[in-house]
């Protein structure tokens, strides 16, 4: 039986409630230039810079750090590392798969239950997670960076005023330079543009497929992941969904699908057990292993598992094919924003 509930504010997916031809193909909508920042923490070249210098640096997280931000959101391999779940500090191990941070800035909520209202919360969190970080506490952090003579000048420019390197203003770094990693032209994005010719005839059936099979009611929009912060949505907004929507499925042993209560575990609402923030698609290619749990390794499968589980749906190898061949066509280019004074990271 199909369990559709509603969500906070929203219904579960606003193409469960209108034919999906009343969305019309405006749903699928290219990748804008730039993402709408908070008004507390506006990007500057020179704090995009700085966080990019923290992302790369284990010693923001300790001074016996190997591991730095990178290490899981590895953003020359797609924003993961291509684990079910990352290893953390001294064998730690987090609880939920990594997900990619490239056009992170679309998201209006954070982590897999959206249990994070804004970047800048969610770094706060990470600094403060022992999985994460090496560090005793925060304030060890932010006295090594005063210690440091190139982050203490960075922060004096980039935050003036008394109190200039504090964590609140590590996270803001950090934050702009996370909303800086966006992954322009892609094939998709190219055919949505005008040129008939970006993408191949198979992902094009995939795309229709994608669309008539119900697959849009929850993926649609910049980042096939809901409304992105704007008018209908602001940060701190949450767009859910339930997954497994239909449970008993073959899968759901297989790949472990109902072990985790989602977003009932942050909240303890028991209308949101199994409820998720609807996972972005873009670059989806280069982004697995696949789902909450990190199970499912191949996106073909990943596309079968879907299908079943939230449309009640078997569909073909042909089908899954044509789909797989749609969301390949959304891998865009990524680059990162050159770093003040100094060359390439790793």
């Amino acid at each position: 039986m199909s369990q559709i509930l509603p969500t906070l504010g929203l219904p579960l997916a606003l193409g469960l409630c209108l034919p999906l031809s009343a969305w019309g193909f405006e749903y699928f909508q290219p990748l804008p230039k730039a993402v709408q920042q908070p008004a507390d923490n506006p990007a500057s070249a020179e704090k995009i810079s700085l966080g990019k210098k923290l992302f790369f640096d284990p010693a923001l997280l300790g001074t016996n750090s190997t591991l730095s931000c990178n290490s899981c959101h590895k953003l020359s391999t797609g924003g993961v590392d291509g684990k079910t779940v990352s290893q953390g500090q001294r064998g730690r191990y987090t609880y939920r798969s990594t997900p990619t941070l490239w056009n992170i800035g679309f998201q209006t909520v954070l982590y897999w239950d959206g249990r994070s209202r804004s970047l800048e919360e969610q770094t706060l969190d990470h600094l403060r997670d022992p999985v994460i970080s090496d560090n005793t506490h925060i304030g060890a952090m932010v006295q090594r960076l005063m210690d440091t003579e190139d982050y203490r000048q960075a922060f004096e420019v980039d935050f003036p005023g008394e109190d200039a390197v504090s964590a609140d203003n590590v996270a803001r770094a950090l934050a702009s330079f996370e909303r800086s990693l966006l992954t322009p032209d892609s094939p998709f994005d190219r055919y949505i543009r005008g040129d008939e010719d970006a993408v191949s005839e198979q992902a094009k059936r995939g795309m229709r497929l994608f669309n008539d099979s119900g697959c849009a009611s929850c993926h649609f929009g910049v980042n096939f992941a809901g409304p992105a912060p704007g008018p209908a949505m602001g940060h701190g907004d949450g767009f859910y969904e339930l997954f497994p929507n239909y449970l008993g499925s073959r899968y759901d042993k297989q790949y472990g699908l109902a072990d985790d209560l989602g977003r009932f575990e942050a909240t303890g609402n028991l209308w949101e057990k199994y409820m998720w923030r609807v996972p972005m698609l873009r670059n989806i290619a280069v982004t697995a292993p696949y789902f909450h749990n990190g199970r499912v390794k191949m996106l073909d499968e990943a596309v079968r598992v879907m299908a079943k589980t939230q449309l009640g749906k078997e569909l073909s190898d042909g089908e899954v094919r044509d789909i797989v061949a749609f969301l390949q066509s959304l891998t865009g280019k990524m680059s990162l924003p050159a770093e003040r004074g100094a060359g390439s990271p790793e």
